[in-house]
């Protein structure tokens, strides 16, 4: 099974009266790139939400998004400061009595005082809160790995279509040289004939000439090691698991061979051939780009 490197999936559950969402994107890099983003109150679970991702993902730029939004009743509390409400209720009175001013003091006027209220962030339990968060970590991660398997799924597929692609397209270059070997043996006899004015060649001298051409134009062990490296590619599928950087090697070897294949030849239906096939290798390697 194979994992592509772009992926998106999305946690969110209600834990001790917080309700955490927890959202995973990635695309391609590489290698694993991790950013957490989350509420500075929570900073201290950062690390551990790294280290859960890094379990999971191998490479590419992956961005964690944490919101909490939280219960007031639980996390806050808010009392009343009495020794401030009463020294402001009576300089009040003192201004009613001293003054001769209208007593109109009320609740509402006293609670917009400054520190008649004091609000108190009750303590958390750092535990549980990196618990909770990498649970619901865990959740998106369920999501994203799932996400990732589909495309990897469908990339492994497109890859073989093409693999199978080029091995028609190499089977035609095969059969090209040959036929392309007759055809210079003819082109040189009727030259020849031409420049010696039809006087008797010698059979050795052409087949000589050939010989040389044929070594020259000969693209078996290309072709050869071309064929064993897309057997290799799809042996690297089958077994799966982290294979993003050994199929960049391997595509290096692929189209070092095609571009060998493309500088013997000395034909023109053999050269489209073979710019058909450096086609769907730049096809492969753009695919291979998304796989982890």
């Amino acid at each position: 099974m194979i994992k592509s490197m772009t992926g998106y999936g999305r946690g969110v559950q209600m834990l001790r009266g917080r309700e955490i969402t927890v959202e995973i994107r990635s695309v391609n890099n590489r290698y694993l790139d991790c950013t957490v983003k989350l509420p500075r109150i929570f900073s201290f679970a950062e690390d551990a939400i790294k280290q859960r991702v890094k379990e999971s993902v191998a490479r590419g730029k992956v961005d964690v998004y944490v919101s909490v939004n939280l219960s007031a009743l639980d996390d806050v509390k808010i009392e009343l400061n009495r020794p401030v409400l009463e020294g402001y209720l009576s300089a009040m009175r003192s201004i009613v009595t001293d003054y001769g001013v209208k007593d109109d003091i009320s609740v509402c006027a006293l609670s917009r005082m400054p520190d008649v209220f004091s609000v108190e962030k009750q303590q958390q339990d750092e535990k549980e809160v990196v618990q909770d968060l990498l649970s619901v970590t865990d959740e998106a991660l369920a999501a994203y790995d799932a996400m990732r398997v589909r495309e990897g799924e469908a990339l492994c597929a497109d890859l073989r279509s093409r693999a199978a692609t080029i091995l028609q397209l190499v089977e035609k270059v095969e059969e090209r040289s040959p036929v392309t070997l007759a055809e210079y043996r003819a082109r040189l006899t009727n030259r020849m004939m031409e420049v010696l004015d039809n006087v008797q060649i010698e059979e050795s001298r052409i087949l000589t000439e050939a010989a040389i051409y044929a070594d020259k134009i000969a693209v078996d062990e290309e072709t050869v090691r071309l064929r064993s490296h897309l057997a290799q590619m799809e042996t690297m599928l089958q077994n799966g698991g982290t294979i993003g950087r050994k199929l960049d090697f391997l595509m290096q070897e692929m189209n070092r061979e095609a571009n060998t294949i493309g500088s013997k030849g000395n034909d023109i239906e053999q050269a489209r051939t073979v710019v058909d096939i450096k086609a769907e290798l730049e096809k492969i390697r753009e695919q291979m780009q998304n796989i982890e």
